[in-house]
């Protein structure tokens, strides 16, 4: 598997967080990870990492339903902010709910729709989808 340098975690449940890092740590998907609790959170921690250029993920992994500011929100906030670096978001949620997948795929910046829990062939699929997204980065 092609690992990650950075891996950004947006999700309040703490089960999930604590799964989801053992299974990256055991495929070595990820260097390193940044966990935000909410989307509130994650912007203000995120936006100066993109003002400096430095330690930006390559991959956020971003739940719809959260306290405070809900992953929506924070896509609508993230969108406006300009980085150099292409980062790749999936939405991570159990919401089955078509309206919530239709939604998802409004936004250009989400390359995908993952139901949880996240598996380890799963991993796979999201490192080939990274890498996709990288190599049509390069080509531009």
């Amino acid at each position: 598997m092609k690992q990650i340098d950075i891996t950004c975690i947006i999700d309040d449940d703490p089960i999930f967080v604590y799964g989801t890092r053992k299974i990256m740590e055991m495929a070595d998907f990820s260097n390193a990870f940044m966990v935000y609790k909410n989307g509130k959170e994650a912007l203000e921690n995120l936006k100066p990492i993109l003002k400096q250029e430095k330690n930006i993920p390559d991959v956020i992994l971003l739940d719809i339903n959260m306290p405070i500011m809900d992953g929506w929100q924070f896509l609508d906030e993230f969108i406006k902010v300009k980085t150099k670096k292409p980062i790749t978001i999936f939405v991570v949620s159990s919401s089955i709910d078509p309206q919530d997948i239709e939604k998802a795929k409004k936004y250009s910046i989400v390359k995908d729709y993952i139901l949880k829990p996240i598996s380890p062939d799963m991993l796979t699929v999201i490192s080939k989808k990274i890498v996709e997204s990288k190599n049509l980065g390069n080509s531009t």
